[in-house]
């Protein structure tokens, strides 16, 4: 009886270890989805720069459904392995890839590092955990388009001879609203908030 209780609570030990491990996994591989989704869109900044006078490019990211340009697969595979996990390159993504499905974000596979170890459960010690995860970028702002109230005046004749006659002076295309505050772009010198204002990265189901 005493044999038989001792078993009893090694296998428990085991499948609680196999729980640890399958959870670690799963750590590794929210931790990796997260960091790709993140690095793509702080790299996204330098696209968003170069655009942001341009109101049709601001209502499509803001406005329509955005899609970043950035891998940040490299990230995912640093933030695995310190989490003690690898990409599973067996998958067909080969670990990380894009959603594929219209969403900007990333699909994750990993594989634990290290096996679950000695067990008294046969052919166990050499299992590795994997586990998935998806994370996306989805924006925290809208854009809201200038308005053209005031009719076009009327054009003179240049003088031979002025520079800067002539030439239209850069306008605002509109603001961006988030969380209820207007955030007017500045024509002239334009600037951007820290990309996590102005979007969020999350996990999601697939």
């Amino acid at each position: 009886m005493v044999a038989g209780l001792l078993f009893l609570a090694l296998a428990f030990f085991a499948v609680g270890q196999a729980g640890a491990t399958r959870n670690g996994a799963q750590s590794a591989a929210d931790a990796a989805a997260l960091a790709a989704a993140q690095e793509s869109r702080d790299q996204f900044r330098l696209d968003l720069l170069g655009n942001l006078l341009q109101p049709g490019y601001l209502d499509d990211i803001f406005n329509g459904n955005p899609l970043g340009t950035f891998n940040g697969c490299a990230e995912a595979a640093r933030f695995a392995d310190k989490n003690e996990a690898d990409l599973d390159t067996s998958k067909p993504s080969s670990g990380c890839g894009w959603t594929g499905d219209g969403r900007w974000g990333f699909t994750v596979d990993v594989i634990t590092q290290k096996p679950m170890g000695d067990s008294v459960l046969p052919g166990t010690e050499d299992e590795k955990a994997e586990a998935h995860a998806t994370a996306v970028v989805e924006p925290r702002c809208t854009f809201k388009p200038a308005e053209d109230d005031e009719p076009p005046a009327e054009e003179e004749p240049e003088e031979p001879g002025e520079p800067g006659e002539g030439e239209e002076e850069p306008v605002s295309p509109g603001e961006l609203v988030c969380d209820g505050k207007g955030l007017s772009i500045d024509p002239v010198n334009p600037v951007l908030p820290d990309m996590s204002v102005l979007f969020s990265v999350r996990l999601a189901e697939d």
